[in-house]
């Protein structure tokens, strides 16, 4: 699973890249973006653009997770003693990760199926299919997770620094701490339903739809789409 999630990473940056030097060369943007800070404050600008482009939201994050930080006077939060700054750095990363599984779970969505009805039989391979894909990318998930989970901890070594600037973080990192945030239950929760899915398709044969005057024949136009979409996919997290 490290080597997937190491290759898809990869896939990330090389495609961040790309986008980076398309925002750089744009008026806007009259320094190199170099920090955590820049970059994910372009996260946040593409995710207000762009809500459902999940693929390049993770682009971003990915690259941001990898940025050195900026100088502490340019950081998100007031930033006074040493203990502040190694605490601030915790809770960005921590954040991070969390986005990272957060747009995994959406990403991974969009090629799950909650259930598996009869009259989806025609269509039995290639949900099977995105049904394996959508698997591999809830896994993706799980690394990240675990790393958000250590960096929690880690914060608990300064029980007396609240850093303002960052409280939605700090709230992150409690629930966290507190079993009151538990990704690794919902991702698992999800790959466990996707699996009993599969099994229901994996039961349909020819009998199982249609039945009497009924078309049966799943959309060759629909079914071609769906093979050149998930190929690409496929590619990607393989």
């Amino acid at each position: 699973m490290k080597q997937n999630t190491d290759n898809l990473r990869v896939m990330n940056k090389l495609m961040a890249s790309f986008l980076f030097l398309l925002f750089i060369n744009h008026p806007l943007w009259a320094y190199k973006l170099t920090y955590k800070e820049q970059v994910y404050e372009l996260y946040h600008r593409h995710l207000y653009a762009y809500p459902n482009r999940t693929w390049e939201n993770l682009m971003y994050l990915e690259e941001a997770l990898d940025a050195d930080f900026a100088n502490p006077l340019n950081a998100l939060t007031r930033i006074e003693t040493k203990e502040e700054w190694n605490k601030y750095q915790k809770l960005f990363d921590m954040h991070i990760h969390l986005k990272i599984v957060e747009n995994y779970l959406i990403l991974g969505n969009k090629f799950d199926k909650q259930k598996a009805y009869f009259y989806n039989a025609p269509y039995k391979d290639i949900t099977l299919r995105s049904l394996d894909i959508a698997e591999k990318i809830y896994n993706f998930a799980l690394p990240h997770w675990v790393e958000a989970v250590k960096l929690a901890k880690e914060t608990e070594n300064y029980p007396y620094l609240f850093l303002e600037g960052i409280q939605f973080w700090e709230d992150e990192a409690y629930r966290i701490n507190h079993d009151e945030l538990n990704y690794e239950s919902i991702i698992n929760k999800q790959i466990n339903r996707l699996i009993r899915v599969r099994e229901e398709l994996n039961k349909m044969d020819s009998s199982t739809f249609p039945g009497p005057g009924e078309n049966g024949i799943a959309d060759p136009d629909k079914v071609g789409e769906l093979n050149n979409l998930f190929k690409d996919w496929e590619g990607f997290i393989k």
